[in-house]
């Protein structure tokens, strides 16, 4: 015998969908998911370089090019951060969303402090020089962002984290 699942707290539910701030976004348009557009393409694509500045007789283009773009992955991963922070605010403490939320928050701390050690790495190597460890940190950091956003996911498709209610959403279907 299984014992119900108590429905969630209305206010709860009603406080996640809801902006904490205007740089939020507005109310059922999150600005965070597509923050973080900006680090995973910036760090995929400095993978893209690290791989082809192990193969190219001159890999000076895009040991420089891969730098860059975890500098830039970096900064964008920051500004993310901040957004989501402002969504994570929203969420009731002991709730399943809030431990979801505080794990994916943690998935991306350890992955941004993983793309610094590699940054840091990098400036020791001369630009003509690919950086296996840095590359191999690079990997293990994209892949805990990952499971981050997978958990990112979970919480706006299946918990509707900052995400409109049920009744806004159902005009889309009339």
């Amino acid at each position: 015998m299984t014992t119900p699942t108590p429905a969630p707290a209305p206010d709860a539910v009603r406080r996640a969908k809801h902006p904490i701030a205007p740089i939020a976004g507005p109310y059922g348009h999150p600005f965070h998911p597509i923050a973080v557009t900006i680090p995973i393409g910036a760090w995929g694509a400095s993978l893209v370089f690290d791989i082809i500045g192990f193969i190219a007789d001159d890999p000076e283009p895009f040991v420089v090019g891969a730098r860059v773009l975890l500098i830039i992955g970096i900064v964008g991963a920051v500004l993310a951060a901040v957004l989501g922070i402002l969504d994570l605010l929203t969420l009731t403490k002991g709730t399943a969303a809030k431990r979801t939320a505080l794990m994916h928050m943690a998935f991306n701390t350890v992955a941004l402090v993983l793309f610094v050690v590699s940054v840091v790495l990098r400036f020791g190597t001369p630009d003509d020089e690919a950086n296996v460890p840095a590359f191999v940190i690079s990997l293990v950091a994209y892949l805990g962002v990952g499971v981050s956003g997978w958990l990112g996911g979970k919480l706006a498709y299946t918990f509707g984290v900052r995400v409109a209610d049920e009744t806004k959403q159902a005009e889309g279907f009339r």
